[in-house]
């Protein structure tokens, strides 16, 4: 048959199937149907002793004709025979009789001759439905069933699996039956296996049932959830209080009574003004939340104070900062206001905006609501329910239906301001760059020079690969890394013949670690050495960096054979050879093929069930290579040298001149992302430097393909983001970080004096790590700074502010490595590699991931421990 990949059947003139041995078109133009026939007058012979020790019925059964007559899986020249037969159906079949025309007519009316009277060769049925006559008309539900009910196996369908006896078995009774003298003994091995294949039929049909079943229930149940959030998020109306603009003074306060709390819970109070976040002064104001007690007729109202907030000022800028914070209030019916008073220390007017909201749920029950949400996103994930941008989607929806619940509904324009934008356009800026880079063929080029590198060792070049990755990640972001290092790694996997995904989930692994290493290497690093508060105190770039460098290189150093101890048992080749992926490409065409033929007929259907039946021949095959190519493959290439010779040969630079655009442009791109760091001067994100590159890069490449350019872009990574940022602010709307912060904060309280500081370094790095393994460790790490700075201030706990500060950028880091979504380097390796058709699912992440991030934790709690208690660093 041809192998080229451009089988179609685009047209069947009337009801002809044409059969050209010569490969030609006819005279007509017709499409032609080719097959290779090795063995035409082999099987002429066996279909003759056949039909003559077996009487013929008047009609033929195509339905019934279900499996190869010999290795070659020739089942259009069975076809033709037995259409030879329906028309010599009123007299016998001559033994010496000639070769038929292999142009054949179908007749419209033919009828059934059951295969067991013909031939001996049993397979499980491929259709459910069938009329009792045995014949199949044009409204014969053939296609109802689904392929696996049919019994139809893809070649990916991990279902499909037999065990070595029955694969030897079913191969040694393949080879008996090709010759001609093993009819009787096969045709009585197939009679008694055929109550078995029917049975396994009922069992297979009945699993499809309940996969049926259970898929309805998922849609079913996805929609009505999908629904009742909807309707709840509608009915509800957003933040009714507008914003109040007001002026206090030290002379003058402000003063407003609450006379509708009701039943609310909390009171959420929103200000902006000239607030300072990041340092105290000796200019502030004072937020009070006063109840007023009903003392009797007679006697005065007194006022008692529920809660005092302070917020420092810097009158020296225009800039208005908005600062938030919930209040719980008191179920008792009196009376409640708010006073806002300043305390500066020359006269002057401050102005303020002030808006109020009351929320119908205490902050245990808005975090209960958070953790069931998060809990259900991640069940979505991680049972591959949904995709994950999907359950992120959904996650967020959920959010911000339970906001408008309690209350707190957002506006469109404040959930869209919710998304990092820097971030996404960093990915689009860096996806379009690799896109056009992937053209030159310097990921080909850099493949065969690792390999090279490595003298044909595959773990010296996996460790290389990681060590390389985690180099780079340090000075780069590590989203940006992944973004340059998956498709080279990729082609190099490809050209050794080694599955990408082992290798692509240690270098994103050692990608995270390395990334930890410096303050520029991780985004909650960039939040720590921002904070102007913390550089006060010492935590400045130069002695962040010092002290985490040194602690990366310890974990470094553990991992290395760590992750040699998790692989030990994988078989980091493909289990598909060039062969076999030859042979898989083969059985799609097949496939496709068969998908194209529009039922329309009974012929038509008769061809798509013989090209079906090649499919499944094909896939048997498939199963029997497989087999030989495990016990041959070997964890060592010996003929690197020939490979290193045939690899540059076949994968050099393709186009020069795009290749040297490419790295200048590229080359530009990374020195501004160092420069940003350092140089107060320039005034630009990341994310306008990726895009301002890929923009240069669009013109200099004078690409005319744009089309091809975007749909290289991992738009669903770029969704998936888009919805984790939502749904990541509206958890915290709800109180699930805060909380989270505020219980550390009380079990550290809790500890005695002479053992807080070694407790404390535990319970951070764990909490922080185990946290940003399931929530994004960018506000995470933003809303504990303030909790650590305030635990560090209290005068009852008495702890230094660094080691929780190390602790903390330690646990968040490393934490990403627990889970698929716990880092975005993470996610973005997962989405280009699903785009190459390698892509892992959660629980392949998390059986290596989670691990490695134990151990690394461990190492670097063991580390912080040394430094800070034992040598008393602080």
């Amino acid at each position: 048959m041809c192998t080229s990949g451009t089988h179609n059947f685009a047209q069947f003139p009337g009801s002809k199937l044409h059969h050209n041995q010569e490969g030609k078109q006819n005279s007509s133009g017709d499409a032609v149907m080719y097959l290779d026939s090795k063995e035409d007058s082999a099987i002429s012979r066996r279909v003759d002793m056949e039909l003559t020790q077996a009487s013929v019925p008047h009609h033929v059964d195509l339905l019934r004709v279900v499996e190869p007559i010999s290795s070659n899986f020739n089942e259009l020249n069975l076809l033709k025979e037995m259409m030879a037969v329906q028309r010599e159906v009123q007299k016998p079949y001559p033994n010496n009789a000639p070769e038929t025309d292999s142009h054949i007519t179908l007749e419209k009316d033919f009828s059934p001759l059951t295969m067991q009277e013909r031939y001996h060769f049993t397979f499980p049925k491929f259709f459910s439905a069938r009329p009792k006559n045995g014949c199949f008309t044009e409204r014969t539900p053939l296609l109802n069933a689904s392929m696996e009910a049919n019994g139809f196996m893809a070649v990916h369908n991990t279902d499909f699996t037999t065990d070595d006896d029955s694969w030897e078995n079913s191969s040694a009774e393949f080879e008996h039956r090709s010759h001609p003298g093993s009819e009787m003994t096969s045709l009585s091995r197939s009679s008694s296996k055929k109550s078995e294949m029917l049975d396994n039929f009922h069992v297979k049909f009945n699993l499809s049932k309940m996969r049926c079943c259970l898929r309805f229930l998922k849609v079913s149940g996805l929609f009505i959830f999908v629904v009742l959030c909807s309707v709840l998020f509608s009915i509800h109306p957003e933040n009714g209080t507008p914003w109040q603009m007001l002026a206090v003074s030290p002379m003058e306060s402000y003063t407003m009574n609450f006379s509708n709390l009701g039943d609310s819970a909390l009171l959420k109070i929103e200000l902006a003004g000239p607030f300072e976040t990041n340092r105290r002064t000796e200019d502030y104001v004072v937020v009070q939340i006063r109840q007023i007690e009903d003392s009797g007729p007679k006697r005065r109202h007194q006022q008692h104070i529920l809660h005092n907030w302070t917020l420092p000022l810097n009158l020296r800028t225009n800039e208005q900062v908005m600062v938030s914070r919930t209040f719980e209030m008191s179920n008792s019916t009196e009376e409640t206001s708010i006073s806002i008073q300043a305390f500066l220390q020359e006269s002057e007017i401050v102005p303020l905006s002030l808006m109020y909201q009351y929320l119908h749920a205490d902050i245990e029950t808005q975090v209960t609501i958070a953790s069931v949400i998060l809990a259900g996103v991640y069940a979505l994930i991680i049972f591959e329910i949904v995709h994950r941008t999907l359950a992120a989607i959904l996650g967020s929806l959920a959010a911000l239906a339970a906001l408008a619940a309690i209350g707190d509904k957002p506006s469109l324009v404040k959930v869209v301001a919710w998304i990092d934008y820097e971030t996404l356009a960093l990915l689009f800026g860096m996806m379009l760059l690799v896109a056009i880079f992937s053209e030159t063929g310097f990921f080909d080029y850099c493949a065969v020079k690792a390999y090279r590198l490595s003298r044909g060792r595959v773990w010296a070049m996996i460790i290389i690969l990681c060590l390389i990755a985690a180099i780079l990640s340090a000075f780069l972001d590590n989203v940006t890394t992944m973004l340059l290092f998956t498709p080279v790694t990729i082609r190099l996997c490809e050209v050794l013949n080694l599955d990408p995904r082992h290798v692509l989930i240690a270098e994103v692994i050692f990608t995270n670690i390395g990334g930890a290493s410096t303050a520029v290497g991780d985004p909650p690093n960039v939040i720590i050495v921002s904070k102007q508060e913390l550089k006060k105190l010492g935590v400045d770039f130069a002695a962040f960096t010092g002290h985490m460098f040194v602690g990366i290189c310890l974990v470094l150093l553990v991992s290395v054979p760590f992750l040699r101890l998790l692989y030990w048992n994988k078989k980091l080749y493909n289990k598909e050879p060039s062969e076999i992926v030859e042979l898989k490409h083969e059985i799609h065409v097949w496939r496709l093929t068969a998908q194209r033929i529009n039922p329309a007929s009974r012929e038509e259907t008769a061809v798509k069930c013989l090209l079906m039946q090649k499919v499944f021949a094909l896939e048997l095959l498939l199963k029997k290579k497989l087999k030989t190519f495990h016990r041959q493959i070997s964890q060592e290439d010996k003929n690197w040298e020939t490979n290193i010779q045939e690899l540059q040969k076949k994968h050099r630079i393709t186009d020069r001149m795009l290749l040297i655009k490419c790295l200048t442009v590229l080359g530009f791109v990374i020195l501004m992302f160092f420069l940003n760091s350092f140089v107060p001067g320039i005034h630009l994100d990341l994310g306008w430097i990726a895009m301002l590159g890929a923009i240069w890069l669009l013109v200099l490449a004078n690409i005319h393909d744009f089309e091809m350019i975007l749909s290289r872009v991992e738009w669903a990574t770029l969704l998936f983001f888009a919805a984790l940022f939502i749904l990541m602010e509206a958890l915290a709307h709800l109180h699930l970080i805060e909380y989270i912060g505020e219980q550390t904060a009380l079990l550290i309280k809790t500890v005695p004096e002479d053992q807080r500081l070694t407790v404390a370094i535990i319970l951070v790095l764990w909490v922080s790590a185990l946290a940003s393994s399931l929530i994004d460790n960018i506000p995470f790490t933003a809303t504990m700074i303030p909790v650590l700075l305030n635990l560090s201030q209290d005068p009852e706990v008495n702890l230094p502010v660094k080691p929780l500060i190390f602790s903390l950028a330690m646990g968040a880091c490393l934490g990403g490595n627990g889970t698929l979504i716990g880092a975005s380097a993470n996610v973005v390796c997962a989405g280009i590699a699903e785009q190459h058709g390698y892509g892992f699912s959660f629980m392949e992440f998390f059986r290596l991931g989670f691990p490695m991030m134990i151990m690394t934790c461990i190492t670097g709690m063991c580390y912080l421990l040394v430094a800070h208690v034992i040598l008393g660093w602080t």
